[in-house]
């Protein structure tokens, strides 16, 4: 029963691999209690290259392009545990070293670290229809953000105050939303949880151009995030560090499988 309410794909690594990265999870969380640096929106959204890189790091981990010791590390879920990590001692060190420059040196580790990685995935072969369709998701997403967060902020003025870090959450759940029905739609690819699975197959649905019968999974994920982001205002506003924070993690649940979704298609379709 428990395993059919988990995405398809879930797996436990090897005993060694799972110690490693339980080690190190817990050492840098350790260490981020022990200094506690400022957490700011500009902070925050300087994660988003991290968010990214654990979804290219899977998009390897699934066309088999990693080495064998390298890939227990980046397969589901253990590779939000390898990038929490990674990115949680970069901010450490980012914090040591350059204290009023942190926001800046952690989006310039979480890129440099993300390049390499997506050229290995492009390396693998790039599928031109795949392409397409990623860029046709990325642009039409943009749009449809930017309208989400507009009537978010007019219809509830408050959730302005989540500012950047609410935006980025927003606009992570609608490219999720549209590069999924993109993919169901275009390309034939079948989604990974359940609930979702459930929402894109639900019949009697009128058809619309490019995501097909996926605009009922799209209006879900547009509702819940601008929900969620509406509620963390308070939050955000009476205790900013934690406020940014969980809503970067919120943030990071739309972003990350977006952009898995969009490197996928570009490789695999």
């Amino acid at each position: 029963m428990v395993g059919g309410l988990l995405p398809a794909g879930t797996t436990l690594p090897p005993l060694p691999h799972l110690l490693a990265v339980l080690l190190a999870t817990g050492g840098v969380v350790a260490a981020l209690r022990r200094r506690r640096p400022r957490v700011t929106a500009r902070r925050v959204l300087a994660l988003a290259p991290w968010m990214a890189l654990g979804s290219a790091a899977h998009v390897l981990y699934v066309v088999d392009a990693l080495p064998p010791l390298l890939a227990p590390f980046a397969g589901s879920p253990t590779v939000y545990l390898t990038v929490g990590a990674l990115a949680g001692a970069a901010w450490l060190a980012a914090d040591a070293a350059r204290p009023d420059r942190v926001a800046a040196t952690l989006a310039a580790a979480g890129a440099l670290c993300l390049v390499p990685v997506v050229a290995v995935a492009v390396g693998t072969g790039v599928s031109p229809v795949g392409a397409r369709w990623s860029t046709v998701a990325l642009a039409l997403t943009v749009p449809v953000a930017g309208a989400a967060w507009a009537g978010l902020t007019r219809l509830r003025p408050e959730a302005a105050v989540t500012g950047s870090v609410g935006a980025l959450a927003v606009f992570g759940h609608a490219l999720d939303g549209v590069s999924t029905a993109v993919g169901t739609t275009q390309l034939g690819f079948g989604e990974r949880t359940p609930l979702s699975r459930l929402l894109l197959e639900v019949g009697g649905l009128p058809s619309l151009p490019v995501i097909g019968e996926g605009w009922l999974f799209l209006l879900v994920k547009l509702a819940v995030a601008s929900a969620v982001v509406w509620l963390f205002a308070a939050y955000v506003r009476e205790t900013p560090a934690e406020g940014y924070l969980l809503l970067g993690f919120v943030a990071a649940m739309g972003l990350g499988p977006a952009a898995h979704n969009l490197i996928l298609f570009s490789v695999a379709a």
